[in-house]
């Protein structure tokens, strides 16, 4: 739902950020500003910092940061409308109804609908259980080594053998045959009739982030086949984008999550205390689930079977995971086969020791890769290294693909210069290895002409350093507005080249004009999509440590205003073909390495 701007920036004002915090991290005050554990990173010194004057938080160490509502969205791992009416219902603010046309009305009526049949689904498959004709599945989850407390935490429940069970019961709670046969509950045949999709099956409620039933999985009691069958997507239920178990693994407080691959590891790992593990549904990794896992973690630990299919499914999530921006581990297994019969025979210490020990996911592609060639044939080898670095391309900052250059090479004894020139002479080919290593993963067809992410050499470099000079220069804007009038002509909201911070200059610039102050948190607001809004939280908070002494901020800024100002110019200048008009061009770009803007004497931290 919509809420209008005025709403958003009400709930806002009346939420003091310090006192929305404290409740969650212990905050302790030092000048103008309160400072504690960063809740989104493991330290032991504080680096969290809280501005009740500017009514943002930031953080040194892992650079978060935003407002109360990307701070509730962060920590609860909610979305922006849950976190907004939770910080109005604690400001005792009332929230508008919009209203809605039929067509969305009838949509949320029959996902509403959809939900509660599947919840009454989900207590109907559970009570089975209890049942005498649900032993046959009681033993099944008993025989697994599952507790009675973790069948009822993840509502494990039992279909009837005969189905014929579950239809009428869901017609006597009132429920539309028309409503069933979209519900993928029940199936309507000529021949047959209608009977239950599920039947004699060990059941497995599937559930969204929130926790509302989506969807079931049933394990077969016998040798009837398939083995594992899923509910069919529907309106409520997405398989590319449902990971089993996210619902609790959501709360762990980990920095990172377990992928494994069914339903069984994730519940035994819970079982044994790894309360961040989760599963894709009986499918192959997708996009969509790294994007999903993205949402809350950084760091992933690949927990696959150590079966050829599993080494496989690694081989295809890891760049999923890579492109997404996670950071991947695997974790080896071995001897055995998944992590429930690992921690069945060797217990929780040792797989939390495995976990500790997980290997860095680049390590194992290489290690995969090595397996088809032979290292003791001189031209074998040759090739193997040819292959190496190839693979190596897909790392576009500089720094990191020479660190990994420098390990491959200690690794197996070769110099990291031949390693590195081997590397750089495929450099060309970049762009291309990327698509085919991509293709070879997942095994579909990549588009020529789609974007990619590496960037060659000394251009990666500057693209970088250009983003930095972008992000002090909103930082010190966003902090000391009064320097604007002094930017006249010099520097405006359409000379930051990267979308979004053009659009965060324009409002700061915006909102100077408007009443002569700049208020980040609410200029954070007016970003309504996740990313969008993060990434502004992360310009408009990100304040320069203590540390940094006055003239290191006004030497930064200056630098960065410079660097700005000559990137216009030379645009300018590349398109321009009056000669009089390129001689002034080159005499403002001359004045502007003479250009020094004074800052105030104020502490960024407040």
């Amino acid at each position: 739902m919509y809420y209008p701007e005025e709403i958003v920036e009400e709930v806002r004002s009346r939420n003091d950020i310090v006192d929305v915090i404290a409740p969650y991290v212990k905050l302790t005050k030092r000048g103008s500003s309160y400072m504690g554990l960063c809740p989104f990173h493991g330290e032991k010194t504080p680096s969290f910092s809280v501005s009740r004057t500017r009514q943002t938080y930031h953080c040194f160490g892992c650079g978060k940061g935003g407002n109360v509502y990307t701070f509730l969205m962060e920590y609860e791992n909610i979305t922006f409308p849950e976190a907004l009416r939770s910080l109005a219902e604690r400001a005792g603010v009332r929230l508008p109804q919009e209203e809605e046309s039929p067509e969305a009305k009838a949509r949320s009526d029959k996902r509403t609908r959809l939900l509660a049949m599947y919840k009454e689904a989900a207590t109907y498959y559970f009570y089975q259980l209890t049942k005498e004709s649900g032993a046959p599945a009681y033993r099944y989850f008993r025989g697994r080594g599952l507790t009675d407390e973790t069948i009822r935490k993840f509502g494990l429940g039992y279909s009837g053998k005969s189905g014929k069970e579950l239809y009428p019961y869901l017609k006597e709670k009132g429920y539309s045959d028309e409503l069933l046969r979209e519900s993928g509950l029940v199936t309507f045949d000529e021949k047959r009739g209608v009977y239950d999709k599920f039947w004699n099956r060990a059941m497995f409620p599937i559930m969204d982030a929130n926790g509302k039933v989506i969807g079931f999985g049933g394990r077969v009691l016998g040798d009837g086949l398939p083995k594992y069958l899923n509910s069919p997507e529907t309106m409520i239920f997405d398989k590319s984008r449902t990971l089993y178990g996210l619902h609790v693994a959501k709360q762990s407080r980990k920095n990172y999550m377990i992928l494994c691959e069914g339903y069984m590891d994730v519940i035994a790992m819970h079982q044994a205390g790894f309360t961040m593990a989760v599963a894709s549904l009986g499918t192959a990794l997708t996009e969509r689930h790294a994007s999903l896992l993205k949402r809350y973690v950084d760091q992933v630990v690949l927990c696959y079977d150590s079966d050829g299919a599993g080494v496989k499914a690694a081989m295809r999530a890891i760049p999923m995971l890579r492109d997404a921006g996670i950071r991947t581990r695997v974790l080896n297994l071995e001897p055995y086969k998944d992590p429930d019969e690992f921690i069945k025979a060797l217990g929780q210490e040792a797989f939390e020791k495995r976990l500790e020990e997980a290997e860095n996911s680049f390590y194992f592609e290489i290690r995969v890769l090595q397996r088809d060639f032979n290292l003791a044939d001189p031209e074998e080898k040759t090739r193997f290294f040819r292959a190496v670095s190839r693979k190596l391309l897909i790392f576009s900052d500089d720094l990191e693909r020479n660190n990994y250059i420098e390990a491959l090479a200690a690794k197996y004894q070769i110099r990291a210069a031949d390693l590195r020139r081997m590397v750089n002479s495929q450099g060309n080919d970049a762009e291309k290895v990327r698509r085919e290593q991509r293709a070879a993963y997942t095994q579909e067809p990549v588009p020529v002409g789609e974007p990619v992410l590496v960037k060659r050499g000394p251009r990666a470099s500057k693209e970088d350093g250009l983003t930095g000079a972008q992000k002090i220069l909103l930082t010190t804007l966003a902090a000391q507005p009064s320097l604007i009038p002094k930017l006249e002509g010099k520097l405006g909201p359409e000379d930051f080249e990267d979308p979004l911070f053009c659009q965060v200059a324009r409002r700061i610039y915006d909102e100077y004009e408007s009443g002569g102050t700049v208020m980040p948190a609410r200029i954070i607001n007016t970003f309504t999509d996740k990313d969008e809004q993060s990434a502004a939280a992360d310009v408009l908070s990100g304040d320069l440590p203590e540390s940094s002494g006055h003239v290191e901020r006004e030497r930064a800024f200056n630098e960065a205003l410079r660097r700005l100002m000559r990137r216009r110019i030379d645009n300018a200048l590349a398109a321009e073909t009056d000669f009089a008009k390129i001689r002034e061009l080159a005499a403002q770009k001359k004045e502007c390495e003479n250009l020094w803007i004074e800052l105030e004497m104020s502490d960024y931290g407040d």
